[in-house]
């Protein structure tokens, strides 16, 4: 009897030990999360985002890895912001011009006047964190880019009705600015580009100066507007809430630390490559044009009035705060 309460007990014992250890061993598990973009990883828009990636992952190593596994070819980009919504997906590094029909809000952030860092002083930053849980249910990490957008055309344009019937590659960022100057929109996968181009089916395209050159589009073209509109860009970096939910506190308050010490050396890196970039795309030929004074700025003028006035009519509440906490 004595032999068999010593066996149940080392059973017992050696059972409660291999417990202790299971659940130690689970709550130092590594999280893994995946993450996709709506565009190609190896985009020069991209760059930033691998560079994000890997700053999360040796920063809160052990603790959360990230996997950006890629583009459009792993989620559709039309269905990212759906997929990250329902948990599909851990994160995408989107545009919020892909969710505007979830929130339309959102487009204010091509238009804030702000650094990131400014952002955050200023309230913008918090208030994007609280809309992205209540319309996405999306945790609101940060920006993965900082540019200006031109439009470029197989033409050059004296005045501002000679873009009238370019047939334009577009997105629900240039859409109103394009339809406004008499351009017809043709919605595409930045993949397609190249083709449409060669085929004819577009004219032109809006986009950075990152990345034109480097996909072979300016050999049809050429001719670029050269007056940046939007310039704080609105490519970001969503996670599920339920997945930032279930992170640690101490992992939640790392992950952003680590994004705002981030984010002033992505702008820089931004800026100096737009320059230098430049410089490369007038070695290629690329043409660069404005038109008189009075003229850039009705173009300009355009761009963000067209985009205010439909946030007026979307999220009429929204606006004066949107215009007070963005700088306008």
């Amino acid at each position: 009897m004595n032999k068999l309460l010593t066996s149940v007990s080392r059973t017992a014992g050696l059972g409660l030990m291999g417990l202790a250890l299971f659940a130690a061993a689970s709550a130092g598990a590594e999280t893994k999360m995946r993450a996709v973009s709506f565009i190609p990883k190896t985009h020069p828009v991209m760059i930033q985002a691998i560079a994000w990636t890997d700053a999360i992952n040796a920063g809160l190593k052990g603790t959360l890895n990230i996997n950006y596994v890629g583009g459009s070819e792993v989620i559709e980009r039309f269905q990212q912001a759906e997929a990250v919504r329902n948990g599909v997906i851990d994160l995408v590094y989107t545009v919020t011009a892909d969710y505007q029909a979830h929130m339309p809000s959102g487009q204010s952030m091509v238009l804030s006047r702000l650094s990131p860092s400014e952002e955050r002083k200023s309230g913008y930053y918090d208030w994007l964190v609280k809309r992205h849980m209540a319309k996405l249910n999306a945790r609101y990490i940060g920006r993965l880019h900082s540019s200006g957008f031109y439009l470029w055309a197989n033409k050059k344009a004296d005045k501002l009705s000679d873009l009238k019937g370019l047939k334009m590659r577009t997105g629900s960022l240039y859409d109103r600015f394009m339809r406004a100057l008499g351009m017809v929109p043709v919605t595409m996968n930045s993949p397609e580009v190249h083709t449409a181009l060669e085929r004819g089916v577009v004219d032109g395209f809006g986009w950075p100066n990152m990345g034109p050159r480097q996909r072979g589009w300016i050999k049809k073209a050429k001719y670029v507007i050269d007056l940046p509109f939007f310039g704080a860009s609105n490519v970001v970096a969503l996670m599920n809430l339920d997945k930032w939910n279930g992170l640690s506190k101490a992992s939640q308050d790392k992950i952003i630390a680590i994004t705002e010490k981030y984010e002033p050396g992505m702008v820089a890196h931004f800026k100096s490559g737009a320059a230098a970039e430049w410089k490369k795309l007038d070695a290629a030929g690329v043409v660069r044009y404005t038109f008189s004074d009075a003229v850039n700025k009705q173009y300009l003028d355009m761009a963000y009035d067209l985009e205010w006035k439909n946030l007026a009519k979307k999220v009429p509440g929204d606006v004066d705060t949107l215009r007070r906490i963005t700088g306008n």
